[in-house]
């Protein structure tokens, strides 16, 4: 009898190759599944994805009011400001009571002056502090390096001069205004009894403090456009306080029938002068009158801000 035997497995059939197209098919990458950020894009949420990074800070579009809520911080946050002020309404307001006191004790005759007219010589002390200001709200942040810091935040720099002008123009205006109002009421409420004292309708009132306040806060504006161009607190203060003094000091000085009409021009022009006549205290009878001044000093600071919007443009920080 013989033993069985196993029957042998049969050989295993061979596996085919993959073809040559179907290998490059499995080495291209799966794609992408919809719904997921793309590598660079920003993500419905704010966020933003890039090279498997999401960041968690919401990107938002900039606009003027971010400059302006900037500027504000900057300009309310340095001491310079405050003490500027401080000392602007200190003079104001305190050689505006002077005076008053000093002129209704006397019982002195007004000769048809306007009480009102008696604030302009504590405001030609304070116009120094609000060109002062004005150079410093641009210059300092070149003293100090933070422009270099606000121009990369805020890459637009006519945006960032023009935010520091808006906000430095609001803030002078509404003290000064302030001032005038506080002085005026003090001249009229003291002066107005006196002999010969003058008017004061709604129109004197306006002129002598809203007048005021735009003619002493466009000072300030040409101020901060020629500290802008200078980069520079000491030089831009000194040509600042030349322009305000030296026309009508050297024109005290002239003599000579050949300087005559220069002698004139000068004290026409000057902005004492100037803002005598926005008080209704013209110190020459012939020149500018009225709202003249006003628009004087529009233009000139209009032409200066320019100015300073062009050169700070193509100039390096």
């Amino acid at each position: 009898m013989t033993t069985p035997q196993q029957p042998h497995p049969a050989p295993a059939a061979p596996q085919q190759q993959p073809a040559p197209h179907q290998q490059v098919q499995t080495l291209q990458a799966p794609p992408q599944q919809q719904g997921q950020p793309q590598h660079g894009q920003p993500q419905a949420g704010g966020g933003f994805a890039h090279a498997g990074y999401t960041s968690p800070i919401p990107i938002r579009p900039t606009h003027i009011g971010h400059a302006l809520a900037s500027e504000w911080t900057k300009i309310k946050s340095v001491r310079s400001t405050m003490w500027t002020l401080t000392v602007m309404v200190a003079l104001v307001v305190g050689i505006g009571l002077l005076t008053a006191v000093g002129i209704a004790s006397g019982d002195t005759d007004l000769e048809g002056e306007s009480p009102l007219a008696f604030g302009f010589f504590g405001m030609l002390l304070g116009v120094l502090c609000v060109i002062t200001l004005g150079v410093l709200t641009v210059s300092s942040e070149y003293s100090t390096g933070m422009i270099r810091t606000t121009l990369t935040a805020c890459p637009s720099r006519s945006r960032v001069l023009a935010a520091k002008a808006i906000v430095f123009f609001a803030l002078t205006f509404v003290v000064t205004l302030v001032c005038t109002a506080v002085v005026g009421f003090i001249g009229d409420s003291m002066l107005s009894g006196n002999p010969g004292a003058g008017e004061t309708d709604g129109g004197a009132w306006f002129k002598a403090t809203v007048g005021v306040s735009l003619y002493v806060a466009l000072l300030g504006l040409l101020a901060l456009s020629v500290g802008s161009m200078l980069r520079h607190s000491a030089g831009a203060i000194t040509i600042m306080i030349g322009v305000v003094l030296l026309p009508l000091v050297l024109a005290l000085f002239m003599r000579g029938d050949a300087l005559e009409d220069v002698r004139e021009a000068m004290f026409e022009y000057s902005v004492p002068s100037q803002l005598g006549i926005m008080f209704s205290n013209t110190v020459v009878d012939s020149g500018p009158s009225g709202w003249d001044p006003l628009l004087i000093i529009l233009v000139v600071t209009g032409a200066t801000l320019a100015a300073a919007f062009s050169v700070l443009e193509k100039r390096d920080v």
